[in-house]
């Protein structure tokens, strides 16, 4: 039985130069979006290391939202193209242990687009919602 009450835990990894700029100018406009989730700032999205995202999700973050430059953007030339591509083979993992694809999200956001990042994480939060609390791979202590 779903809990109407259930409010997720998302974590959102992005990038310094562009998703986080995104994020930071939603902000500044004072762009409304959930609350639910919390941001980790890296150089780079393609420097995400996947076990990343699998310990967020073992430790009970209910979803994960990785998000970089637009592909041509990346201030490091291909990091945002090297993050697709490990995103991908991570969300065909994820599958394969019982893990709905919905709750590993990617998306593409530059530092002018504050509106698509509250846009993209009000998606976010909404599709896990709708799954529920992560109940596979998380540890039990």
């Amino acid at each position: 039985m779903m809990d109407k009450n259930f409010e997720p835990r998302i974590v959102a990894f992005l990038c310094n130069w562009c998703s986080y700029a995104g994020a930071d100018l939603a902000g500044v406009s004072r762009i409304q979006y959930p609350t639910n989730v919390r941001i980790i700032r890296l150089p780079c999205s393609g420097r995400i290391n996947p076990l990343y995202i699998v310990k967020a999700l073992q430790n009970g973050v209910d979803g994960v939202l990785v998000s970089g430059c637009h592909p041509g953007d990346c201030h490091y030339i291909s990091g945002n193209l090297v993050a697709g591509r490990k995103f991908a083979l991570l969300k065909n993992f994820l599958v394969h242990l019982g893990i709905e694809p919905e709750r590993v999200q990617f998306s593409w956001v530059s530092a002018s687009e504050g509106p698509r990042f509250a846009q993209i994480v009000k998606k976010v939060v909404n599709e896990v919602k709708e799954i529920g609390p992560i109940e596979k791979m998380v540890k039990r202590l």
